[in-house]
């Protein structure tokens, strides 16, 4: 496969297909970055998270790649439990109610998962 066209204010993730159907995977910060980002494939689409709860900012993972429910229907925080929508990031329990992950803008070019280059910093 060809290698993917990206500008320079861009950041190559992951190839898109290595994130399952109902899955999340996480990534580390940017160079110079101090928060990771984490996408989770629903329905066909591939949305991207800043990796911090906006509680208190803390990485919503326990272990890598584990920011689902057990039922893969919310994203969770392991700090608090709280529970947020994978469509828009939206908390629905917990001390964050109404606050909202922060949303990265992505695509898929040539089949990789691309975004802004400064996401996360």
């Amino acid at each position: 496969m060809a290698e993917a066209v990206v500008g320079e204010a861009e950041r190559i993730l992951c190839r898109a297909d290595e994130i399952g159907e109902d899955a999340a995977r996480g990534f580390p910060a940017a160079p110079g970055g101090f928060t990771g980002l984490f996408a989770v494939r629903k329905a066909g689409q591939v949305l991207v998270y800043v990796n911090s709860c906006p509680h208190i900012g803390l990485p919503l993972e326990p272990l890598p790649h584990r920011v689902l429910d057990t039922r893969k229907t919310h994203i969770i925080c392991a700090v608090h439990g709280a529970r947020f929508r994978i469509e828009d990031g939206v908390c629905v329990t917990g001390p964050c109610v109404g606050e909202a992950l922060e949303a990265v803008p992505s695509r898929i070019v040539d089949g990789m998962l691309v975004v802004p280059a400064d996401a996360g910093l």
